[in-house]
């Protein structure tokens, strides 16, 4: 316990700080702002994952734990409702209060109670705690990512287009689109240690990564890069968005109704494209990966190459064996990149974007939910959403692997998500 605890501790410190430091240089009305439902002020990120911890571990585990406000469990309780009532989420820009300084206060005091539970655990059950511990931490840097994805949505509505990130964004390099072929056959997939039983902090899945179980895989050709931004302006000016013959039903009645005539964030100034993004308006670059496209463009954009998307399991075949590295959150670009031509083929399975794939978000055969509140964290999620792969510019680089599902509705397009192309051999 004594070297897990230590090994968690530095963990927490680490992560704990990162979410404040996604804050620093904004401002206090940056931290409030919720531009639509779908997306949550930074300020109510920065409480929810503190009460997480407060919820989770100290109230369970901390004797004589004294809650800094007994309010906030409605306040900042996102969907467990085995814990209770949640405010709710469309009306938490109304929250003036607390304010950002309370906020502030109520992270520092939660922070000072589980460092101290984490040098003196008394009669807790340690295996459990660490659980939760490690859970919660990876539980923030999924709010890191939304802190990103939701602060450049909220900032996207002001004409003033203000720059969160003022550093430069580099030229991508541009290659050309080739793929990848792998061989079919019986395989497996998934986490086999799924659930937060870990025995390190690098050790963790969620319980919706596993259990490892057998699959069986045609023979398919995978694109050895994600679709550029290039790629995709051929697809708007092929009249992609005016044509029925490449949409899914469903896709085709949104790009209807939301008058989709290009992706998130873009617009249209004579013969170039502009889009906004965390470093302010720029021109869209050519060779740099198309993002904040849906599941429906996605596969518009596929249909019209007369390819497809991946299954998931074909994305995990290609990843395996393949280290997570690649273009994931740093201080210095918050904007996906083309990756250099000296990767290893296929290019940039982690990081830049989010790759949507034809897989629904559905349980893997012998997945149980975990008891209790806890087991409201992903199993409730399973309907109607859709698999991404592979992490993006958002995430933080040791929050991914091989087996990280993310899921999404077919619809959304404010995360940094993109296409990567495929066949059947």
């Amino acid at each position: 316990m004594d070297e897990l605890a230590a090994e968690i501790r530095a963990h927490y410190c680490k992560v704990r700080r990162q979410s404040e430091t996604l804050c620093a240089g904004l401002e206090p009305e940056d931290l409030c702002l919720q531009g639509m439902p779908d997306t949550s002020p930074l300020k109510w990120h920065l409480a929810h994952t503190t009460w997480f911890f407060e919820t989770f571990v100290l109230k369970p585990f901390h004797a004589g734990y004294q809650s800094f406000n007994d309010c906030f469990e409605y306040l900042f309780n996102s969907y467990y409702n085995a814990v209770g009532k949640q405010y709710p989420r469309p009306r938490r820009h109304l929250l003036s209060r607390p304010t950002v300084r309370e906020v502030s206060a109520y992270r520092q005091m939660v922070d000072e109670c589980v460092l101290g539970l984490l040098e003196s655990p008394g009669t807790a059950d340690c295996a459990e705690l660490c659980h939760r511990l490690i859970l919660g931490l990876n539980h923030e840097q999924q709010h890191q990512e939304l802190m990103l994805t939701d602060l450049k949505y909220c900032l996207s509505l002001n004409p003033l287009a203000p720059v969160y990130n003022d550093t430069p964004i580099p030229a991508s390099q541009a290659s050309p689109l080739t793929f990848s072929e792998f061989p079919g056959g019986d395989g497996e997939m998934g986490c086999g240690r799924a659930g937060g039983q870990a025995d390190s902090v690098g050790g963790f899945c969620y319980d919706n990564e596993g259990p490892r179980h057998r699959v069986w895989r045609a023979p398919f050709g995978l694109a050895n890069r994600l679709v550029s931004n290039g790629e995709y302006i051929e697809f708007i000016e092929a009249g992609g968005y005016r044509t029925p013959a490449w949409w899914h039903s469903d896709g085709w009645a949104t790009v209807q109704s939301e008058q989709w005539r290009m992706p998130l964030y873009w617009r249209r100034e004579g013969q170039r494209y502009v889009a906004f993004t965390l470093h302010g308006e720029l021109e869209v670059d050519p060779a740099a990966p198309v993002c904040h496209v849906s599941l429906y463009e996605a596969q518009a954009f596929a249909a019209w190459k007369n390819l497809r998307l991946c299954r998931e399991s074909e994305w995990e075949q290609a990843a395996a064996g393949v280290a997570p590295a690649g273009q994931l959150w740093n201080r210095l670009c918050h904007h996906p990149l083309a990756p250099p031509a000296n990767q290893p083929q296929p290019r940039q399975l982690y990081g830049a974007v989010w790759e949507w794939t034809q897989s629904a978000y559905s349980a893997y055969p012998g997945y149980r939910a975990q008891a209790g509140a806890l087991g409201e964290y992903n199993g409730k999620f399973m309907l109607n959403q859709m698999v991404l792969r592979g992490g993006s510019v958002a995430t933080p680089a040791d929050h991914i692997r091989a087996t990280y599902r993310n899921f999404f509705y077919p619809r959304d397009r404010w995360q940094f998500s993109g296409i990567r192309l495929a066949y059947d051999l």
